[in-house]
């Protein structure tokens, strides 16, 4: 089976790549890099010729509001465009946990414009919707400090490792389309402030941390469930120490 990935030099597209190659799959790891460019469409036509299975996982290179809105609408409209012409027998997204829940972020608001156009657009699809990544609970808690402490939120959080990310979307290539969404979660769940405060020690940070249930998350407020889910997610193997135990430090 022909497999496109969108964001295929990324940190889950590497891995899925790998992954699905492992499993003997012809495997297009696509990104701007390679030729192929979602928001100008450059490439998508001759990248797609006679594929059965597209992964996207791209990403926006701003977060500025308008700026990821129009990264989420225009490559979204590109790229199912290029997949029908194709036809391509199943689209896969990687969204986030909480994206109908957070409408003050703009982040947010612009994957539930991709995840509309993926709805809307005729072709088979599974969305899986995951938590945040272990790999960023640094930068999460860079966000909330100033000085040497941290202020962050009491919201809960469920952390998944990018491995468990790849594998979960390695599953869902290689299954029917559930034609919804799929979530996907670590195996533990704990405030947000306590997760990072975790992280620092175990890195050796004597940054003090405040839990602050009014402290924003890059910019919005959470509340207790706004990041997890209950959703009958499908929960990853790798709890947090071993995770920590086993990847690299920059």
């Amino acid at each position: 089976m022909k497999i496109v990935i969108i964001g295929g030099t990324g940190l889950i597209g590497s891995k899925t790549a790998e992954r699905l190659r492992n499993k003997g799959h012809e495997v297009v790891a696509a990104a701007p890099k390679t030729g192929v460019n979602t928001l100008t469409g450059e490439g998508l036509a001759e990248a797609l010729k006679n594929t059965d299975v597209v992964i996207d996982l791209a990403n926006s290179p701003s977060f500025e509001d308008k700026a990821v809105l129009e990264f989420f609408q225009t490559a979204g409209k590109n790229l199912m465009a290029a997949e029908i012409a194709a036809g391509v027998k199943h689209h896969i997204a990687l969204s986030i946990v909480g994206t109908d829940r957070l409408p003050d972020s703009g982040y947010l608001r612009a994957k539930v414009a991709q995840e509309k156009i993926i709805r809307e657009a005729g072709i088979p699809y599974t969305i899986v919707r995951s938590t945040q990544f272990m790999e960023f609970l640094g930068g999460i808690a860079q966000e909330g400090t100033v000085g040497d402490t941290a202020r962050l939120s009491t919201g809960s959080l469920q952390p998944i490792a990018s491995d468990d990310v790849a594998d979960f979307v390695t599953d869902a290539a290689l299954a029917a389309p559930a034609n919804g969404i799929i979530e996907i979660c670590g195996p533990e769940r704990a405030r947000l402030s306590d997760f990072a405060a975790r992280y620092l020690k175990a890195i050796g940070d004597s940054c003090t941390v405040v839990a602050d249930p009014d402290a924003r998350y890059f910019g919005t407020k959470l509340e207790d469930g706004s990041l997890v889910s209950d959703n009958h997610p499908r929960i990853g193997r790798i709890g947090f120490d071993d995770w920590f135990a086993t990847t690299p430090r920059k």
